[in-house]
């Protein structure tokens, strides 16, 4: 082999490692913002965009590069798809609820309704905010309902019972994580108002103490160090949080007890924004800005999970309207959420991540259902722009039907490569188990597993 010949293999060589190198970075995203429309189907983000713009496909994510459908039952469970499709009622069975389906997205592991970042065998399993912190990433939740429940729980916590809140709430001030943002204030009610005394359902009576009086700490960064949490609470504080120098730790209870918005009194079958909302709250966006600037200060990267929570509870109740101002409250978060991955960070290093952990509801179009000739889904009747669509609900609880599942960023085609099953009319999806799973593969970190006994 001559000089020329030898330079030449050299530069293919060292070619062929760099493109390997890229691959590898392209795998491993630095920032994983995960954000999820809880109790969100496809009909949900139709009805939303049917009032906002008079017309589908309009949602900043329906153009993301990934777009599949994903599956949400619990433990021994399962979604036959030419079952689906050919009984009207087989999606009122089997469905998940949201702690299982947290605990799903966040650990890769199937487990039982109620059960927070536990198994089936009631012992704890690793989440994808400790296997972040492990690897020196900054780590928080913010939700739109109460910050002790069901999903960002399932993402922090470890508890056999999603209904334990109080201790639930501990566990989550005394973690590694730096944001914790949501409802559940125990000195307000659902109007933002005073209560007439103190409820500590959702956040424990000594846990607030602690909060309040600035001692609530644990050992965020491994040095041996407690790391005290700062406690915001007024709207003005959330929005200051937005831009400039940040405290390390914010843990932000919203002045109001159930939900930002949706909870507050007034008509509860109004059409959107004819109940006056509450104006002594953040919105969601709002808080989300105000955790990525808490958290992007970690040279390392950050994780995060966003969750729009009070889609799920106006679904319950079955308000149309209440519902799509969720939607739409979900929807601009995610467009702020873009804004800041374009302006200041790039999608080469940060994945995105917006789906749902059920649906809730059953929403079809008008004269849906069981008929003699077999099963109808009709679409949503455009009614334009500002009017609510014509739409069914079917339930009151959530179903088994598959969910809308997005993705765009560092690493993304790892997500095409798990949807292995095809659904006849949602088409290709993957499983929630997948959404952990394969975000454990990007970060090379072990699968989770069992950790102790709980």
């Amino acid at each position: 082999m001559n000089a020329k010949t030898s330079a030449v293999a050299l530069l293919l060589v060292i070619l062929s490692l760099a493109a390997a190198s890229c691959a590898s970075s392209a795998a491993a995203p630095k920032n994983i913002i995960i954000m999820i429309c809880d109790g969100c189907g496809y009909n949900h983000v139709e009805a939303a965009s049917l009032y906002q713009y008079g017309r589908t496909a309009t949602q900043a994510y329906e153009r993301f590069p990934v777009r599949l459908a994903m599956s949400t039952y619990p433990a021994g469970g399962s979604y036959e798809p030419q079952k689906a499709w050919s009984d009207f009622k087989y999606v009122t069975e089997g469905k998940t609820d949201s702690a299982a389906a947290a605990t799903a997205m966040a650990c890769g592991a199937k487990t039982y309704n109620g059960a927070i970042g536990v198994g089936t065998d009631k012992r704890r399993v690793e989440n994808l905010v400790e296997c972040c912190e492990k690897l020196g990433k900054a780590t928080g939740v913010v939700t739109s309902v109460p910050w002790s429940h069901a999903t960002p729980a399932g993402f922090v916590a470890h508890n056999t019972d999603r209904d334990n809140y109080e201790e639930i709430s501990a566990g989550m001030i005394a973690c590694g994580v730096e944001v914790i943002m949501g409802a559940g204030h125990p000195l307000y009610d659902d109007d933002g108002k005073p209560a007439d005394k103190p409820r500590y359902k959702y956040i424990g009576q000594q846990t607030w103490e602690t909060l309040t009086k600035g001692t609530a700490a644990s050992d965020a960064d491994a040095d041996g160090i407690e790391d005290r949490w700062t406690l915001i609470q007024t709207k003005n504080q959330f929005q200051a949080l937005t831009t400039g120098d940040t405290p390390r730790r914010v843990c932000g209870t919203v002045q109001v007890r159930g939900t930002l918005q949706q909870k507050r009194r007034g008509r509860e079958d109004a059409a959107p924004y004819k109940v006056d909302f509450i104006d002594t709250v953040p919105t969601l966006e709002q808080m989300s800005r105000a955790a990525i600037n808490v958290l992007d200060e970690d040279p390392d990267g950050f994780f995060l999970m966003i969750e729009g929570g009070a889609v799920d509870w106006a679904a319950h109740d079955n308000q149309a309207g209440r519902m799509i101002e969720e939607m739409i409250a979900f929807n601009s978060t995610v467009e702020a959420v873009i804004n800041w991955i374009e302006n200041q960070s790039g999608w080469e290093q940060t994945l995105l991540v917006v789906t749902s952990d059920h649906e809730t509801g059953y929403i079809t179009g008008p004269k849906s259902g069981p008929t003699e000739h077999g099963p109808v889904w009709n679409p949503l009747a455009n009614r334009g722009r500002g009017k609510v669509p014509g739409l069914e609900w079917h339930q009151d609880g959530h179903t088994n039907s598959l969910v809308p599942f997005y993705a765009k960023g560092c690493g993304v085609e790892l997500y095409t490569n798990a949807a292995t099953n095809a659904d006849p009319v949602r088409g290709r999806y993957i499983d929630n188990t997948d959404v952990a799973k394969t975000l454990f593969a990007m970060l090379e970190a072990q699968p989770a597993g069992t950790l102790s006994a709980e």
